[in-house]
């Protein structure tokens, strides 16, 4: 059975900005996305490379991390543009973590950078959990 956790579209638009790797770490690959981040996506040549290799990526993601209820875009939506308030673990259920991320702005930025590397391990653990129930 095909699961399809990623999406292909959020994938492009975030390679617009791919040369701070956040498309890496929405595919699950937080190596490379720390790479590209340092280095401006390899000075731009690994950054151009990734708009041929995203569909690879996206599928690599779907077979991957596990599908269910929580979905990894708006997980990921969330912790991009509001991760400093943590709406991305109140939304997996994390209450109080996300309750200590909204009162010391996302545990004083560390647990962000943390979340990027960590979020679709997060987010699949949970959806794994919601199926056992």
């Amino acid at each position: 059975m095909h699961q399809d956790t990623h999406s292909k579209l959020i994938g492009y638009l975030l390679w617009i900005f791919g040369f701070l790797g956040a498309h890496r770490f929405y595919y699950g690959k937080p190596v490379t996305g720390t790479i590209w981040f340092f280095t401006f996506g390899l000075l731009g040549i690994g950054w151009l490379i990734d708009l041929f290799l995203i569909p690879s990526m996206d599928r690599e993601a779907d077979l991957r991390f596990q599908a269910g209820p929580y979905d990894y875009t708006v997980a990921w939506l969330l912790l991009t543009f509001l991760g400093i308030f943590g709406l991305h673990r109140f939304y997996m259920g994390k209450w109080l973590t996300g309750l200590l991320y909204l009162c010391t702005a996302g545990f004083f930025l560390i647990g962000v950078l943390v979340d990027f590397w960590t979020l679709n391990e997060q987010v699949s653990i949970k959806n794994s959990e919601s199926l056992r129930r």
